[in-house]
């Protein structure tokens, strides 16, 4: 079998019989799995030609729909079971979850086509004679897409939810503000896209790089495009985590509202949204004022998202530096008002104030792994990205984690030595991602409960287009889609040239139809290339930290 990510169970008929579909399949859709049924009827029905019509009285469908949550077992609210013989399939799930994820997997099963827009004229379809019972090693399984740094289309977005479902995944974590951009309409505060959204002109490559495209780069959200998507995930069981990037990385929204900025040590009116890449110095003033400013942010992000499908919400928190605050008058006298420890205590009361504010609105904080320094604040949870320790002090210390070490999943990484396009970073192969293992050895039992799961994440600084973040992010989120959900050995024990098999047998061939412009296994097609841009390789192999 070809299924990725790997099944917890695959049972397969040894004579190899298999379900001939005929040219009008009948659905019989149980009570709860509405939403699947419409899920089938619409993309498989758009591959196939079939409508899959509702089963009348006394008909045995070929396609049955079921939820019971005894199919769970001990593999989770999101399991599900298939079972295909001569009557058809019957698929099972735990949840509307588990049915949906069932679905991804039968539609594997009826072959790389399955995965196109139109049907093939002559084709026909058949199943094989098989039980599959499966079930999640982990209950976070994500993608951050950064459309901050290149905005991301909503119909990309959207695009890159079914790409995700595809997968198994289950969390859309989306980097929505940055020094280079600020990508939602806030109704209250109308500059921060009129003018935060927007810039002169774009580094090309690496931020050492000489080179500029000159062309000015934007774009955002409506309050009814980000509806639309956060409906729109919640179909596909997706959840949406929103980040608004505090206190740093905030030079967008400066430039927008200058008093948000430090105005007594530089002067904030003359500051653009900044063009280059890296780091600005640029930070939010730790002022009360500022925080009222963002408390409306965060309330009109809230309604955006409900909570059912977004109860994480992501506050940033990294890379703050804090060079302005220590030339800051105001923010040394707030310093001593608050009595708190230097700078690093500043930044640990800005992320406390919003761990409390989400918490009395019945939201959860997260952040990078930085939130640790001055203090984590109660209750949040951390995305550990500089490495493995920050996820490690955080759990041990009982909070939740979500492992995405750079070193490991950080999907703007080249993913070979050579000529790739903008070479960032360590060389993280398909291999290397495969054989990440999101939950370190050292970790205690009780410890290791507070690991949610893992996410890659997805820069995109040197990804100009869609083209360049499929280039960067496949055929990789494949590998990872496995680590996430199927239940593996030891890294050193996993069975990559079997994966690289099922890669090879269906998997590519499934994304070909999707139209994803995948790194192929020869290394990139010249289209793909982008000579003379300038990168940041780093040689060797990454520390494990």
């Amino acid at each position: 079998m070809d299924l990725i990510p790997a099944p917890r169970v695959v049972l397969l008929d040894e004579d190899g019989r298999r379900f001939a579909c005929g040219p009008e399949p009948v659905l019989d859709a149980g009570p709860g799995t509405g939403s699947v049924a419409r899920w089938l009827r619409r993309e498989l029905g758009a591959a196939t030609g079939w409508e899959l019509p509702a089963a009348g009285a006394g008909v045995v469908a070929e396609l049955r729909l079921s939820i019971d949550p005894d199919v769970a077992g001990d593999r989770g609210p999101e399991s599900y079971r298939i079972d295909i013989g001569p009557d058809g399939a019957e698929l099972t799930g735990a949840t509307a979850a588990g049915l949906f994820w069932g679905a991804q997997t039968l539609r594997q099963l009826l072959g790389p086509d399955a995965y196109r827009k139109a049907p093939l004229p002559g084709r026909t379809w058949s199943l094989p004679y098989v039980t599959v019972a499966d079930g999640p090693r982990f209950g976070w399984r994500g993608i951050m897409l950064d459309v901050a740094r290149h905005f991301m289309p909503k119909d990309g977005v959207l695009r890159y939810i079914d790409l995700l479902a595809a997968h198994k995944l289950n969390v859309l974590h989306l980097h929505l503000t940055d020094d280079q951009g600020w990508r939602v309409e806030i109704k209250r505060h109308p500059r921060l896209t009129e003018v935060g959204a927007w810039r002169a002109r774009s580094r090309w490559g690496h931020r050492a790089s000489p080179l500029w495209n000159e062309t000015p780069h934007g774009g955002f959200y409506t309050q009814d495009d980000i509806r639309e998507i956060v409906a729109y995930a919640a179909e596909r069981h997706v959840r949406v985590v929103p980040e608004i990037d505090v206190p740093g990385h905030s030079q967008a929204a400066i430039a927008a509202y200058p008093e948000l900025g430090n105005a007594d040590v530089v002067d904030t009116a003359a500051l653009g949204v900044w063009d280059d890449w890296g780091i600005s110095e640029n930070v939010l003033a730790p002022t009360e004022a500022v925080l009222r400013f963002y408390e409306g942010v965060f309330e009109e992000l809230l309604e955006l998202f409900p909570a059912e499908v977004s109860p994480f919400v992501h506050v940033g928190g990294d890379e703050c530096p804090k060079t302005q605050w220590r030339a800051s008058a105001a923010a040394q006298e707030q310093i001593r008002a608050l009595g708190v420890d230097g700078e690093d205590g500043l930044q640990s009361w800005f992320v406390r104030h919003f761990d409390g504010w989400l918490a009395e609105r019945g939201r959860r904080l997260i952040g990078w792994d930085e939130i640790l320094e001055g203090g984590l604040a109660p209750g949040a949870a951390v995305s550990s990205w500089r490495g493995y320790a920050g996820g490690i002090a955080a759990a041990e210390a009982g909070h939740d984690v979500v492992m995405c070490p750079e070193q490991q999943v950080y999907l703007d990484h080249r993913q070979a030595a050579g000529d790739e396009p903008m070479p960032i970073g360590y060389v993280r192969s398909l291999e290397d991602v495969y054989r990440f293992e999101p939950v370190p050895p050292k970790l205690s039992p009780e410890a290791a409960a507070h690991v949610l799961g893992a996410q890659a994440n997805v820069w995109t600084e040197a990804m100009e287009n869609q083209d360049r973040v499929d280039y960067q992010v496949f055929p990789r989120l494949a590998a990872f889609a496995e680590v996430v959900w199927s239940w593996q050995p030891a890294p050193e024990e996993r069975d990559f040239a079997w994966f690289e098999g099922r890669m090879a047998a269906a998997h590519y061939a499934r994304l070909d139809a999707l139209g994803v412009a995948y790194r192929p296994p020869g290394g990139p097609l010249p289209w793909q290339r982008r000579p003379g841009v300038l990168g940041r390789p780093i040689e060797g192999a990454p520390p494990i930290v």
